[in-house]
C-alpha cells in the first residue's frame, strides 16, 4: 500500500467540484446533445508545428463533411471553423452511453510573421485537416558560410 500525503486543500477543492457539479446536474440537466465539457459545443485536437519551410496545422475532425469545414485567415490570424452533424439513425431511448459530441466548432491560431493567404494549402483526408502555411522569405533561416 502506498502512502499518500493529505493535502486539506486539495481535498476541499474536489468537494466544491463534487458539490457545483450535483447542482449543475440538477438545474442543468445535460440532453443527448450536450457533453460534460459545455452546452454543445466541442473543439477539435489540433498539432501543431514548424516544418523546415511553413508552419504546419493538423486538426483531428472525425465525422465531419468537408463542405462543413472553412478555414479563414484575417490579420495574422487562422480560423478554422465548421459543424459535425448529429446522426439521426438510432433512437433516445436505444442508448447505453453517449460519448461523441456534435455541433459547431471554432479553433483560432495566431501566425507569427505576415503571412501569404494565396500560399496555404489545405487537405483533407480520413479525418485529419492539414494546413501548411509557407513562412515568409525574413523567417527562413538563412545559411551563412564561414570562409
Amino acid at each position: 500500500m502506498e502512502l499518500v500525503k493529505w493535502n486539506p486543500v486539495r481535498d476541499m477543492f474536489s468537494l466544491r467540484n463534487r458539490i457545483n457539479s450535483m447542482f449543475d446536474d440538477f438545474f442543468l440537466p445535460s440532453s443527448s446533445v450536450e457533453s460534460e465539457w459545455g452546452l454543445g459545443s466541442w473543439n477539435p485536437r489540433a498539432d501543431v508545428y514548424d516544418d523546415k519551410d511553413s508552419i504546419v496545422i493538423k486538426a483531428e475532425l472525425p465525422g465531419v463533411d468537408k463542405k462543413n469545414i472553412h478555414v479563414d485567415v484575417k490579420d495574422r490570424v487562422l480560423t478554422l471553423s465548421g459543424e459535425r452533424s448529429e446522426e439521426k439513425k438510432v433512437k433516445e431511448d436505444n442508448y447505453y452511453r453517449r460519448e461523441r459530441t456534435f455541433g459547431r466548432f471554432e479553433r483560432s491560431f495566431t501566425l507569427p510573421g505576415e503571412i501569404d493567404p494565396d500560399k496555404i494549402k489545405a487537405d483533407f483526408k480520413d479525418g485529419v485537416l492539414k494546413i501548411e502555411i509557407p513562412k515568409p522569405e525574413e523567417q527562413k533561416p538563412k545559411q551563412i558560410t564561414i570562409h
